[in-house]
């Protein structure tokens, strides 16, 4: 078809199609110079992310701007990997149905517990808090949160030997 012929038609020979094929090879070798896994996934995405610049006929430097857009995947690609590595750590990993359902009966224990015992052994055994911090915390004796914490204790440990 020749150029007459396609701007009859509605169609432009200068589109995505022509960048691609101009500049999708040096592409890919660039990203894999750069030691880029999953290369083919990204120059894919790139050419995604290039059309409406393209579209709008504003893309000048074409080299440029696809390589811009490809290493911003990458490393937008870098932290997604990096949150979810934290996420991961952070959330506890249950290896066996025995943990998941000892971790549930723990759960129901406490929720069992009267108000101020629960408060304040959650805070004592789950917020990692000295009976002093607890009692700034919650305005209350360290006598009364030592009291409390005895209390939840002996209801958990009444309800474990049910």
């Amino acid at each position: 078809m020749t150029d007459q012929a396609a701007i009859r038609l509605g169609k432009s020979t200068s589109g995505l199609g022509d960048l691609y094929l101009s500049h999708a090879d040096w592409l890919t070798a660039r990203l894999r110079q750069l030691g880029v896994t999953g290369v083919d996934d990204v120059v894919q995405e790139t050419y995604l992310r290039i059309a409406p610049y393209q579209a709008r006929g504003e893309v000048r430097h074409p080299k440029s701007l696809l390589l811009r857009i490809a290493t911003n995947l990458v490393a937008e690609e870098g932290r997604r990997v990096q949150r979810q590595r934290r996420h991961a750590a952070t959330t506890p990993i249950w290896t066996d149905a025995a943990s998941q359902t000892e971790s549930v009966l723990l759960k129901q224990l406490v929720l069992k517990l009267p108000q101020p015992e629960r408060d304040i052994f959650m805070l004592s055994r789950f917020g990692s808090l000295t009976n002093e911090q607890i009692a700034s915390r919650l305005e209350l004796s360290v006598k009364t949160v030592e009291r409390r914490i005895t209390r939840a204790l002996k209801q958990v440990d009444a309800q474990l030997r049910r």
